[in-house]
C-alpha cells in the first residue's frame, strides 16, 4: 500500500485499511504462486471481477523453486508484525544497527503469533551507499535521497517517513526538513537533513569503514544489505568504484 500519496497518487487506489488489504493481497500472491485459480472473494479484492468479461485463470510458469519467498516494505510497528506473521523476510529503509533490533522485536511478535521463530526470515535493510576517503563529502550526497522520505512525499498528514526519524532521536529535524519541502524550499530542506542521521543509516567512507559498519549491521541481525548506490557529480564511474569498494568491505569483513 505504500502511504497515501503513492496509492492513492499513482495507483488510484485509496489509502484505507491498509493492514487488512496488504493481508488480502498477500494471500491472493501466494494462491498465484502455488497455481491456484484466481478466484478470490475477499472485502477488497474480488477476482474475477463480479460482472466482468475475466475468467479465473492459473500462472503458466512452472517453478524453478518450492517457494518464493514474499517480502515485505514495512516501517510502523504494525506493519512489522504483519511482515513478520506473513511474509518470508522484511524491507527495511532507513534503519542503522543501533536501531534495527527494536523493529526485529516487533516482526518477532508477528512471528510469534504464528508460532515461528526468525529462523529462514530475511532481515533485509536498505542502505545508502557512497564510498570514497572524505566522509564528509560522502554524507553531502545523501540529502537530496532523504529528504524526499523525510518530507512524507509531501503529505501533511501522513509521514511514515518522519514519524520512524522521530524514533531514531531526529523527530524536530525531520519536521523541519518537510516544512521546508512543502514550502518549496528544496535547497534549504537538503541542507536541514542531519548529518548524524545520514551517517548512522547509511554506509559512508573508505573500505574500512564501511566494512565496520556492514559488520554492525550484521551483528544487529540485519541478514541481506541492499544497497542503494548515491548519484554523485563523479556519474557512474564513482558509482561503479563505490560497489567494488562494498564488495572489498564485505569480504573484509568476513561476512561472505
Amino acid at each position: 500500500m505504500s502511504g497515501p500519496q503513492v496509492s492513492e497518487g499513482w495507483y488510484g487506489v485509496g489509502f484505507d485499511q491498509p493492514l487488512a488489504r496488504t493481508r488480502e493481497y498477500v494471500a491472493v500472491v501466494r494462491a498465484t504462486l502455488d497455481h491456484a485459480p484466481s478466484i478470490h472473494a475477499g472485502p477488497h479484492y474480488r477476482l474475477p471481477l463480479p460482472g466482468g468479461a475475466g475468467v479465473p485463470f492459473v500462472l503458466g510458469v512452472p517453478s524453478t523453486r518450492e517457494c518464493i519467498p514474499v517480502y515485505l516494505a514495512a516501517i510502523g510497528p504494525r506493519s512489522l508484525e504483519l511482515a513478520g506473521e506473513i511474509a518470508d523476510g522484511w524491507l527495511g529503509l532507513f534503519t542503522s544497527p543501533e536501531f534495527v533490533s527494536k523493529q526485529v522485536d516487533r516482526v518477532l511478535e508477528g512471528r510469534a503469533r504464528v508460532s515461528r521463530t526468525l529462523e529462514g526470515f530475511d532481515v533485509a535493510a536498505t542502505t545508502p551507499l557512497v564510498a570514497g576517503d572524505d566522509v564528509r563529502a560522502c554524507v553531502d550526497a545523501v540529502p537530496p535521497f532523504a529528504a524526499l522520505y523525510l518530507d512524507g512525499m509531501g503529505n501533511r498528514r501522513v509521514n511514515f517517513y518522519g514519524r520512524l526519524a522521530a524514533e531514531m532521536g531526529f523527530g524536530a529535524e525531520a519536521a523541519r526538513v518537510q516544512e521546508r519541502v512543502l514550502a518549496g524550499r528544496h535547497d534549504e530542506a537538503m541542507a536541514l537533513v542531519p548529518s548524524e542521521f545520514v551517517d548512522a543509516t547509511s554506509l559512508l567512507g573508505p573500505r574500512d569503514r564501511i566494512a565496520e559498519r556492514m559488520q554492525a549491521f550484521a551483528e544487529a541481525g540485519v541478514t541481506t544489505l541492499n544497497l542503494a548506490v548515491m548519484k554523485t557529480d563523479q556519474g557512474v564511474a564513482r558509482c561503479a568504484r563505490a560497489m567494488r569498494t562494498a564488495v572489498e568491505a564485505f569480504e573484509s569483513a568476513g561476512l561472505a
